[in-house]
């Protein structure tokens, strides 16, 4: 089977282009991928890691075909996938992960150690991932297909979910997972860092897990109010003041029980220099503003190459943490690709039976592929909108 194929593709810092792509074989390399589907992509997602790509912030090489958030349907199967049948719609975790290796089978799927001959871990459409073609495209390869794609029980059904079950690629396990790393339970007290999409869906994860406030801050005051749409304490990080003076007013105490993360190595400093980056700057307000004793969740993205960086230094990734205060109060942290398989089956189930709604929470809006140009510039303003293409408008139809 072969079809024609356009896709989301990467031109240089601050460009993106949609284009006439190769359609994908069922082949690595030279050989053959008999283990893997060709998938007709159903939506797929503009991630705010994609945008550190565009914004020229990594060694991303021009012509790149972008996107790591698929959800598709099976149009053609390898011999060797037993499970997965053509016409089976699926979530696509971002991490490509061999289900063999050591790594895949202790679940820590965001290392394989197998399908990246750079380093553990590999993802679709992403720089020093592997090399693996981006899926923000009418048709894409998924290798490993029985290990790696969650299958929806009734395609009716998800279809009429789409807008939450999309999310389930990357962003709500990658939130839900900040907030299992930081500790987060019944009766917690929580600082989420970010409200973009992922630090949205860390908070909605919180609330999920029982925490008793969650407090988001950011510096885009839509942002903010989307977070306080569904129940959230705010901080407005342009402002001056002391956070932990904030904090106390809404919490009676200076000191959250879990902090998570979801900003990364782009961060700004806070108050009257917000405009400076300031790279390490939600680190250490971890530190300073986590308990005693309590954990920090980093899903955030941090590169080990920063050719935008502000200094030297933090162009090799190195940061100016105060480690030795985190050491003092105990903190553990804990970094990393989200391993989406270990979280992906039960957030489906709390999606389809109305347990969350994740896509309002984000505020999902549906795009055309052509329309992918202006979602990443509209991202990049500082829209409070999770942007979901829809290729072969089936999400509209």
């Amino acid at each position: 089977m072969s079809a024609a194929n356009r896709g989301v593709v990467y031109k240089g810092p601050g460009q993106v282009a949609v284009e006439s792509i190769p359609y994908p074989e069922l082949a690595l390399g030279n050989r053959k991928c008999d283990h893997g589907v060709i998938l007709k992509v159903v939506t797929t997602n503009i991630c705010g890691s994609d945008q550190h790509m565009v914004r020229g912030r990594t060694t991303a090489p021009s012509g790149l075909v972008l996107g790591h958030e698929i959800t598709g349907l099976v149009a053609e199967c390898g011999r060797d996938v037993e499970f997965i049948k053509p016409g089976d719609l699926v979530s696509v975790p971002f991490n490509i992960a061999c289900g063999r290796c050591r790594n895949c089978k202790e679940g820590r799927t965001g290392i394989c150690l197998n399908v990246n001959p750079s380093r553990p871990g590999a993802a679709y459409g992403y720089v020093d991932m592997g090399g693996w073609a981006g899926g923000q495209t009418e048709y894409v390869m998924v290798p490993y297909a029985d290990f790696n794609l969650l299958k929806f029980p009734d395609a009716d059904q998800a279809m009429e979910k789409i807008r939450d079950l999309t999310l389930l690629s990357d962003i709500f396990p990658t939130g839900f997972h900040g907030c299992v790393t930081a500790g987060v339970g019944p009766g917690s007290t929580v600082y989420i860092a970010g409200a973009g999409p992922v630090g949205l869906a860390a908070a909605v994860s919180a609330q999920l897990l029982g925490a008793a406030c969650v407090i988001v801050g950011d510096m885009i005051e839509e942002r903010l109010a989307q977070a306080r749409s569904f129940g959230c304490e705010t901080l407005d990080l342009t402002q001056e003041g002391d956070m932990a003076d904030r904090i106390e007013e809404i919490l009676g105490e200076r000191e959250v029980d879990a902090f998570v993360d979801c900003v990364g190595f782009e961060a700004h400093a806070c108050g009257c220099n917000h405009g400076k980056e300031a790279p390490a700057t939600v680190l250490n307000s971890a530190m300073s503003l986590t308990r005693a004793g309590g954990q920090i969740g980093i899903p955030g993205l941090y590169v080990t190459e920063d050719p935008g960086a502000a200094d030297d230094a933090a162009k090799q990734g190195a940061l100016s943490m105060r480690f030795g205060l985190g050491w003092a109060k105990s903190h553990s942290f804990h970094t990393g690709q989200c391993p989406v398989m270990a979280y992906h089956r039960p957030l489906m189930q709390a999606i389809l039976f109305g347990k969350v709604n994740i896509a309002d929470a984000v505020n999902v809006q549906m795009i055309t592929l052509d329309q992918a140009p202006k979602g990443y510039a509209d991202f990049d303003g500082g829209a409070a909108k999770k942007f979901v293409i829809d290729p072969h408008g089936s999400v509209a139809a």
